[in-house]
């Protein structure tokens, strides 16, 4: 999808008006088809009455029934109550209960409060209708105008204002895009007294000739320090080569430095998978956390997570894949960094990041994990005892209050996995089917207690980073016990 936002200026104070008006009605059209249906009506049955109740045409009230059914299948897709959805905003609304708040400050919230509640109008497009039919892009001598049927053949025309920034060329795709046959959603919203334009248009991508089956390209993108690690795999998930794109742009305070960076690493990304012939393999991530305390903590994790834009680097790498024709994989990201550091950052002398892109790579062709038999030895031999002496190690040894926090809570959290086996803890850790570990479920349960008893050990104090010491482990497995 492509969306583009504009300013509207609209050509007399009656046009003006006039959108306000409809913005208003359309408005009220979707919370009122939202109760409608809760109570279990159809879309059907709601189309019919909310044509007469709202004076809105067929097209802008099955807009609105769509909108309405949207956030109905959110609030249940999140397990969240339907019946408490605030429309205008939760966080808004009890600001705004506050006795507190008064005077000018009051009156603002009040008015941003009326804007989200009432300021909204959403437009579909329709390829039948070469365009959208609503809400259509025209263009004349004077310019580029935004169309608005507010009623029975009447309508309402605005200047669309792009921005000095980059209004030329913003205006220069509103106008392809108009004169393309291709449709196009328009959504109008109100800030601030002015109305704002979102044009989005659906791009449509080439099938995709560079598949898995050439093999892949895994990627981990790094927030500190800011890098991308790579990783190739052949179709057999053999390590064929790996490697890092530094990003140290993307710490930069300019928000549109960051973005303009961004385009151009997601651009390295999809050469580099172009020149290997491979497709390329990436995180399905969701971060909400956005730094916790004892792993690289406070304010400064936070700023530089959320500085970051890490899902708007791996849209933009989906997006310029998908016009190259490379498949793009997402796959689940649970324990990539921890098997790549115990498994493969040792066994082939590499960083932890480019071993979690292994991992990432190995994941994507549908490749299982298996445990090595050095870390199986210390399966089989480990029991609860072992980890509170740890624990008492940690307690002793590590100074810094927030990593033995974060050290003890990992510590307990094995220690419960261990007990919950029974009365041969080590040997029910080890998964069913002997050493293969698949990519989802319970199988990560031996991974979570083998960094607990495996790294911990070694480096009590600090975050691990020389990974060199665990290749005698992976082998041998035999490892130092503090006393």
């Amino acid at each position: 999808m492509i969306t583009i936002q504009a300013k509207l200026a609209f050509s007399s104070k009656e046009d003006e008006q006039a959108v306000l008006d409809l913005m208003r009605r359309w408005s009220s059209c979707v919370r009122f088809a939202y109760k409608r249906l809760l109570e279990g009506k159809s879309r059907n049955e709601l189309k019919r009455e909310l044509q007469g109740v709202f004076n809105l045409n067929s097209r802008y009230v099955d807009d609105a029934i769509m909108k309405a059914k949207s956030v109905l299948e959110s609030c249940r897709e999140r397990d969240e109550n339907p019946s408490k959805v605030i429309f205008g905003g939760r966080s808004l609304f009890e600001k705004l209960k506050k006795r507190h708040i008064n005077g000018k400050a009051y009156k603002k919230l009040k008015q941003e409060w009326q804007e989200r509640r009432k300021g909204n109008l959403y437009s579909r497009g329709d390829r039948s209708k070469k365009g959208n039919l609503n809400t259509r892009i025209e263009i004349d001598g004077n310019g580029t105008w935004l169309r608005i049927n507010v009623g029975e053949r009447k309508y309402a025309y605005a200047r669309i204002q792009a921005g000095w920034k980059r209004g030329k060329s913003r205006e220069g795709l509103l106008q392809a895009i108009s004169t393309c046959g291709e449709p196009y959603s328009v959504e109008l919203k109100l800030k601030n007294g002015n109305v704002y334009a979102y044009f989005t248009i659906e791009e449509d991508f080439p099938e995709a000739v560079v598949t898995k089956g050439n093999g892949v390209v895994g990627i981990d993108i790094n927030a500190y320090p800011n890098h991308i690690a790579w990783a190739e795999a052949d179709v057999n998930g053999q390590l064929v080569s790996y490697g890092k794109i530094p990003m140290p742009e993307l710490g930069s305070g300019n928000s549109d430095k960051r973005e303009y960076y961004r385009w151009q690493y997601a651009h390295k990304v999809v050469r580099l998978a172009e020149e290997k012939g491979k497709a390329i393999v990436i995180e399905r991530l969701d971060i909400r956390d956005r730094g916790e305390r004892g792993d690289f903590s406070g304010r400064k994790s936070r700023r530089i997570r959320h500085n970051f834009g890490y899902r708007s680097l791996l849209d933009k790498v989906k997006i310029l894949a998908q016009r190259k024709g490379i498949q793009v994989i997402e796959v689940n990201p649970a324990y990539t960094s921890v098997i790549g550091m115990l498994k493969y950052a040792p066994q082939y002398m590499i960083g932890k990041d480019v071993a979690a892109a292994y991992v990432i790579a190995r994941r994507g062709l549908g490749l299982k994990e298996q445990i090595p038999e050095g870390y199986m030895a210390i399966l089989k031999d480990l029991d609860a005892d072992e980890l509170e002496e740890l624990k008492e190690h940690v307690k002793r040894t590590v100074k810094n209050k927030q990593l033995k926090k974060r050290q003890l809570k990992e510590i307990d959290r094995a220690i419960k996995l261990i007990k919950s086996f029974g009365s041969e803890p080590g040997k029910a850790l080890i998964p069913l089917g002997g050493t293969s570990i698949s990519a989802c479920g319970d199988s990560y349960k031996p991974w979570r207690v083998l960094k607990v008893a495996v790294v911990t050990p070694l480096s009590p104090e600090r975050v691990l980073r020389d990974v060199s010491v665990l290749r005698g482990v992976l082998f041998s497995g035999q490892v130092g016990r503090p006393g």
